[in-house]
């Protein structure tokens, strides 16, 4: 009986690590057209149907208008995130084709800020 309640305790811990597993940041900096992320940066076009992991991410099919707002910078510059219709998510940059840009001068800022504005 005793064994069955440390199986127990180990399927809650590694069922606790996988779910923190997936709050971690993707990377620590990302490129914005302004300090709130809430410029249009560019539009493009889905060159490929694309499922993500998880939650986070964007789902599309080929030919899918995509905007965008955020590139992921540093170590994950392989990631992007913008919003078809009410969705919106990360995907990778190669899934897409640029068709046009808004914003040619990106600012860079710390995923692990976060800006309010106080009235």
């Amino acid at each position: 009986m005793a064994e069955l309640g440390v199986y127990r305790t180990l399927l809650l811990v590694i069922s606790l690590a996988k779910c923190l597993e997936g709050t971690k940041l993707l990377a620590d900096f990302k490129k914005c057209g302004d300090l709130e992320c809430e410029t249009l940066i560019s539009r493009v076009l889905a060159l490929r149907d694309y499922r993500g992991p998880d939650c986070r991410y964007l789902n599309f099919t080929k030919g899918e208008e995509i905007s965008v707002y955020v590139k992921l910078a540093g170590e994950r510059e392989d990631l992007w995130a913008g919003s078809k219709g009410k969705d919106f998510g990360y995907f990778p940059r190669e899934a897409v084709q640029i068709e046009e840009v808004f914003i040619s001068e990106e600012v860079q800022i710390s995923t692990k800020v976060s800006i309010s504005v106080v009235n």
